[in-house]
Parts: structure tokens; C-alpha cells; sequence
């Protein structure tokens, strides 16, 4: 690897190790030589998703900002040089290891769909923008490892739709406040007789809600877990850490009156590590 390669890969991993996630983003668990590879993945979402939400530009700009994502990332797979960091190393690890593109424009997608759309009008739509907005990650990581069968592929995609909407239960006040969004569906809130304002307040009656979105999220855990189970060694101690973190969560909110955001400690994350070690 020469210099200008190991220089954007460095990059990428200072972005991964930057940003506070309760779930691993390139953790020790997995190899050191997949580990960038990993971060560079993560890196392209994670530029996507600043440029769909964070700083005062109008939508048309932040779509645009996007679409030209998706034209440097084609230009890169076509050979084209490119002194972009990022792509200068996403080129590198789609080649490498003959990664599916389409994916990288799913996720590029989904955050488009994040400035136009703040409203779901039922599970259905929810779980679309899930899988383009989490599942292509999963799918992507068993093609690193080399995992991608149809059966991995499945209960990959019931894992990252699950975090996706664990993710969604956790920031339900942030995402409604900073972009006034809700990915709760609609017509399921309306039967629970929960407003929009309800959800602003943190009303006590809303955890109830919550707690029916969470439970239907762990069991779409519980039905991928399989995949854990099958993968072996370092990823699979990886996926296992990573099931078993969503399943934390989902035991905190349920045990929260008012919903808010839990945060893991030390003790939770050695609680992961060990039944992942157990294969639980």
C-alpha cells in the first residue's frame, strides 16, 4: 500500500473512532487488515448522513451536495484519479474486494429521502427507508468477510433494520426538534392516540407507544440472531457483540417510563462481550 493510500485509509479511521456510537464502528473484534475497509464504509455514511442533517443549507443544496456523492463515487469505480481521501480509499476496498456498488447509492438514497421526507405513514415505508438506510451496511460487511449467502443475507437485513429502528427509539425528541422529522409510522401513533405534540413533551402516556415500537424491534433481533451464531470467529464474535448491544438497549427503553436516549456503560458492554463469547 503506498503512502497516498495508507494516508486516505488513515483518514477514514479517524472518522469512524470520532463519532459516539452505541453500537462497535470498526472495533478491535474485527481483523486489523479488514479493519479500514471497514472504517472507509463507514466514512462514506457517515459524510452522506452529516451532509442530509448537519449545518444551515437549504434542501436543494444538501441534495445536491449528495448527488455529486454519487458522481464522484461512480467516477472512483471507473477508474478515474481521485485525491479525495474518502474515495481515494472506498475505490480501493470496492475493487479489492468486488463490492456491490449499488449498495453505496442505496445508502446514498435513503439520506436523499432524509431531506425530502420527515413522515412515515406506516411500517411499511419505515422499513423501506430502513433497507437503504441500514440494511446495505450489513450486506457490505458479509461481503468483506465473505459471508454473503442468501440465509446470511436475510436475517443481516431483520439485524440492521432493527438497529436502525432501535436508533429511531432512542432519538425520537432529537429528530423531531433538530429536523423535524419522525420515523415513528403514522397510522400506528394515531391508533395509540399519540400527537405529534405528545412526542415534543416527553409525555409519560408516549413510553407506552414506545415500548410496543421497541418490543417489535427486539423481536426482529431475536429472529436474526441465527446469523451470529453461524458466522465464526472474530466477525462472528463482532455480530454477536453487536445483537446483543441492540437487545441492551431495547431492555433499558423498555424499562424507561419517560422515553429518552440510554447510554451503554462499561458494565453493559462487558455484559455484550461475554454472551457474545458464550454464543448467546
Amino acid at each position: 500500500m503506498d503512502d497516498d493510500l495508507k494516508a486516505a485509509y488513515d483518514h477514514c479511521m479517524v472518522i469512524a473512532r470520532s463519532h459516539y456510537e452505541n453500537f462497535p464502528v470498526a472495533s478491535w473484534l474485527i481483523p486489523a487488515s479488514l479493519r479500514i475497509h471497514v472504517a472507509a464504509i463507514y466514512a462514506f455514511a457517515r459524510q452522506a448522513d452529516d451532509l442530509a442533517d448537519e449545518g444551515d443549507h437549504l434542501p436543494e443544496v444538501r441534495i445536491a451536495a449528495l448527488k455529486k456523492m454519487g458522481t464522484d463515487l461512480d467516477a472512483a469505480l471507473h477508474g478515474q484519479v481521485t485525491d479525495t481521501p474518502l474515495f481515494r480509499a472506498l475505490q480501493h476496498t470496492i475493487r479489492y474486494y468486488r463490492l456491490d456498488a449499488i449498495l453505496f447509492h442505496d445508502l446514498l438514497d435513503a439520506f436523499r429521502q432524509d431531506v425530502e421526507k420527515t413522515r412515515y405513514r406506516n411500517f411499511d415505508e419505515v422499513l423501506d427507508y430502513c433497507r437503504r438506510s441500514a440494511n446495505p451496511v450489513g450486506r457490505l460487511m458479509l461481503q468483506l468477510f465473505g459471508q454473503a449467502t442468501p440465509e446470511n443475507n436475510h436475517d443481516s437485513d431483520l439485524i440492521c433494520s432493527a438497529l436502525q429502528l432501535i436508533n429511531f427509539l432512542q432519538d425520537i425528541g432529537q429528530d423531531l426538534i433538530e429536523n423535524n422529522r419522525i420515523y415513528l409510522p403514522l397510522d400506528e401513533m394515531a391508533a395509540a392516540g399519540v400527537s405529534v405534540e405528545d412526542l415534543q413533551g416527553k409525555q409519560p402516556h408516549v413510553a407506552d407507544f414506545v415500548h410496543s415500537q421497541t418490543m417489535r424491534a427486539r423481536q426482529m433481533l431475536l429472529a436474526g440472531r441465527g446469523l451470529g451464531r453461524r458466522l465464526h470467529g472474530r466477525f462472528g464474535l463482532e455480530v454477536r457483540t453487536i445483537i446483543n448491544g441492540g437487545l441492551t438497549i431495547c431492555n433499558a427503553l423498555l424499562r424507561q417510563e419517560i422515553y429518552s436516549r440510554p447510554r451503554l456503560t462499561h458494565r453493559d458492554r462487558l455484559g455484550m462481550l461475554a454472551r457474545a463469547v458464550l454464543r448467546l
